[in-house]
């Protein structure tokens, strides 16, 4: 993997990115290639006109994508032109439309969370209350010992472990946990084996290591790799029927970041995380996501960084007005919002990956979004 779309500060920018907790709005605007209308939806109709002006007049700049729906109705559809890049990769600038793939980066990690709790229902992962060493039976000398044994998947979940990790540093710093896990020889050891440094269930600490055991598991459980697993699952179910999971160093999925989706199927992951798993066609009449799972992954646990909390892989919070939200968030502006309340979905997608204006600019696309909400 190389670094060049990892150069920002990820503490600042998901400090900063929590005041999305409060759905402000800012005022901007624009021309780009359109979708569906906002009429009937509850979304004031100039919402696609204001994003327009905001691309064109640089506050929204290399905005990529935007899409929303509300009760349950595709309501807008933005798409634009902007640099790109695939898992650090340049792609140069990418006219963006309906049907172009984009790295959803850390939001992977969301996905990963639904994942776990599908293949735990088919019985084909670890429980939660499994030790995590007792899960990767090759590291023999990690399960004996007793600190380590008292880490469970649960934990890895919540990103709770309690093991040394840090990915505050920047992503071109190969001191950065996410990237000395890449470079190692063995990716999963070389999570498990970290210095525990507080008691399991404790304290949050962001970690894509977490997610790439779950993703290891998943895929171990299920005889299959994560990308074709999620295809089968999750994806075909949902009318998904083009996807990408970028490969680590180890050749296997990068569970944490690696997925690439279109704007309009992401948002029907978030629109399915609102129905509570619950998706029409779902087999035999069962939700497509256990309702249990869903709840949980929802519930928060632990808190995170300032104005949110953590469930299962993914964010809580609550707006000004009191709106409880559930959140996935990826570098250089990639969003999915749920807001029950409102019964809203949303999906931003940006390329500013190194920019120190990405949480400004992807606040203000969500500032839009909500003073259109009527």
């Amino acid at each position: 993997m190389t670094n060049n779309g990892f150069r920002t500060d990820r503490r600042r920018w998901l400090q900063t990115g929590a005041a999305l907790a409060a759905l402000g709005c800012t005022a901007c605007a624009s021309v780009g290639q359109g979708g569906a209308s906002s009429t009937g939806t509850g979304l004031a109709e100039d919402l696609g006109e204001r994003l327009d002006q905001g691309v064109q007049s640089g506050e929204l700049a290399n905005l990529h994508a935007v899409v929303v729906m509300r009760h349950g109705r595709l309501a807008l559809e933005r798409y634009f032109e902007g640099e790109d890049e695939r898992w650090g990769e340049p792609l140069g600038k990418v006219a963006f439309n309906a049907d172009s793939l984009h790295d959803v980066r850390s939001v992977s990690k969301s996905v990963v969370g639904l994942l776990y709790g599908m293949a735990l229902a088919e019985g084909k992962v670890p429980a939660l209350d499994t030790p995590l060493v007792q899960a990767f039976p090759a590291y023999g000398d990690l399960a004996a010992d007793e600190g380590r044994r008292a880490i469970l998947v649960s934990h890895a979940l919540g990103m709770t472990m309690g093991l040394q990790w840090d990915e505050d540093l920047p992503y071109s710093d190969p001191r950065n946990s996410e990237i000395a896990m890449e470079r190692s020889s063995d990716r999963y050891r070389y999570v498990l084996e970290q210095p525990i440094v507080a008691p399991p269930g404790e304290r949050w600490c962001y970690s894509g290591g977490a997610t790439a055991l779950l993703g290891h598991l998943i895929a171990q459980g299920s005889g299959m790799p994560l990308l074709d697993y999620a295809r089968h699952k999750l994806f075909a179910p949902l009318g998904i029927d083009k996807a990408e999971w970028t490969p680590g160093t180890n050749g296997e999925a990068a569970a944490a970041s690696g997925l690439r989706l279109r704007a309009r199927d992401l948002a029907r992951i978030g629109q399915l995380v609102l129905q509570q798993g619950e998706w029409p066609g779902g087999r035999q009449g069962r939700a497509l996501v256990p309702r249990h799972w869903n709840v949980q992954s929802i519930q928060p646990r632990v808190d995170a960084w300032p104005g949110l909390r953590y469930g299962h892989h993914w964010y809580v919070g609550q707006t000004r007005a009191g709106l409880a939200y559930y959140m996935a968030i990826g570098l250089g502006g990639q969003r999915l919002v749920v807001v029950p309340q409102h019964s809203l979905v949303y999906a931003v997608f940006m390329g500013n990956y190194d920019s120190p204006q990405q949480v400004q600019r992807v606040a203000a696309v969500q500032g839009l979004i909500a003073a259109a909400l009527r």
